[in-house]
């Protein structure tokens, strides 16, 4: 497979800038989704006036959209320069949010609701393009390490902030999340404005717009990777269910694991990252990260069998621990298969196709956990590790499909 890498205009690629400046914008938009995922429920239920169900409908309806969006999106980005692309995507997300903050109807919030998660996914697709332009192959994978350590952090600093809005619980201090949620996007496009400026690729002629919809293989990777990506509404919303309804230990628990949950990635996933030093070590990665996975899953059934709630407390921080650590090899692992078996001048597409997995595993995930998991108990939680296992299993074989397809 032969492709012309969009290349930025500038001789410095081997340097580091990009790769900060690409954290820096991670970390400032990280920091306004913070503080969107902590107070938007009861923005929109306290301030807007919608109903929990009109809530759940709206968001749904709108990753859903934002799911399909990702792709075309990121095609653009090929065709019109990356760079240019990741601003405009940024500013759209500021708008969106700005819109959340007028609406007062179903309908319009759920128009809203789909701009938001397109621009969300069609920029989280462009800046992978926008990485794989801007840095050496053999960095890529470490600098998206860093990117998802600044990502955390932002996270934390942002729920933080939307934790003093949900303590004060008044619309000015919710009204002032939101806002502030919109500027850190605006922040975030001054940011990638100041990237090396990448030139478009041009079509040729024959080829299929959306080639990667073709492309059976990273179909199928994309897919195993969707699977494990069910990893985060485990930890988001089955978790704290399972604690509360399942187990002796105390609530703050739920807490305890997210803050844990943080400061692992944060410290130690660039760590992971380096250990990688190709596609074939991806796989071995992503093959190892089903077996951790689902030894956390064990854990976490564990919990429910304990005599005291510091018992329960103790099975749970271990399996967290053991989660986490899945987690980050994962992340590493799939993020090198993504980057090396997309070709160059369609990274935009590829990633964007790649990228569907979050949106899906957060719209379909959490009922489904919820069932299974609450629901069945201690089988529920051994069937969906089981689960982690095959998906991490059957990613060998694809990239080894993909690697074929491609000599």
């Amino acid at each position: 497979m032969t492709a012309t890498m969009e290349r930025p205009t500038t001789t410095a690629t081997d340097n580091r800038r990009p790769g900060r400046l690409l954290a820096a914008a991670q970390l400032v938009s990280s920091l306004g989704d913070g503080a969107f995922l902590t107070c938007s429920v009861l923005f929109f239920t306290r301030i807007v006036g919608l109903s929990p169900a009109q809530v759940g409908l709206g968001l749904t309806l709108g990753w859903a959209v934002g799911s399909v969006a990702g792709v075309p999106l990121g095609h653009l980005a090929d065709r019109r320069g990356a760079r240019g692309s990741a601003v405009l995507l940024a500013l759209g997300t500021a708008v969106a949010i700005a819109a959340f903050l007028f609406v007062r109807s179903p309908l319009l919030f759920v128009l809203a609701a789909c701009v938001y998660a397109s621009c969300q996914t069609g920029l989280a697709a462009v800046r992978q393009a926008l990485l794989a332009a801007l840095a050496d192959p053999a960095r890529r994978t470490t600098i998206r390490a860093h990117l998802q350590s600044a990502g955390n952090a932002g996270l934390a600093i942002g729920a933080g902030l939307g934790g003093l809005a949900l303590s004060s619980d008044t619309a000015g201090a919710y009204l002032t999340v939101f806002a502030l949620d919109a500027l850190s996007f605006v922040a975030a496009a001054v940011v990638l404005r100041a990237l090396p400026r990448t030139s478009p690729s041009p079509a040729r002629k024959g080829e299929p717009k959306l080639a990667v919809l073709r492309d059976r293989p990273y179909a199928l990777i994309s897919v195993l990777n969707m699977i494990l990506l069910l990893r985060m509404p485990l930890l988001s919303v089955a978790i704290p269910l399972w604690i509360v309804e399942r187990t002796q230990a105390p609530g703050w628990t739920v807490s305890v694991l997210f803050v844990l949950n943080t400061v692992v990635v944060v410290l130690f996933q660039v760590k992971i990252a380096a250990r990688l030093s190709g596609v074939g070590t991806a796989a071995r990665m992503v093959r190892r990260s089903g077996v951790v996975l689902l030894a956390s899953c064990v854990a976490f059934a564990l919990s429910a069998t304990g005599s005291s709630p510091w018992t329960s407390f103790a099975v749970l921080v271990a399996g967290a621990l053991v989660q986490v650590l899945g987690e980050m090899m994962q992340s590493a692992g799939t993020w090198e298969i993504s980057f090396d078996l997309a070709p160059a001048d369609k990274q935009g597409q590829y990633q964007g196709f790649f990228g569907t997995g979050t949106s899906v595993a957060r719209m379909l995930g959490p009922a489904l956990l919820t069932t299974v998991v609450v629901g069945w108990g201690a089988a529920g939680w051994v069937l969906v590790g089981l689960v982690f296992l095959g998906a991490g299993w059957a990613m060998g074989p694809a990239v080894r499909w993909a690697q074929r397809r491609a000599a």
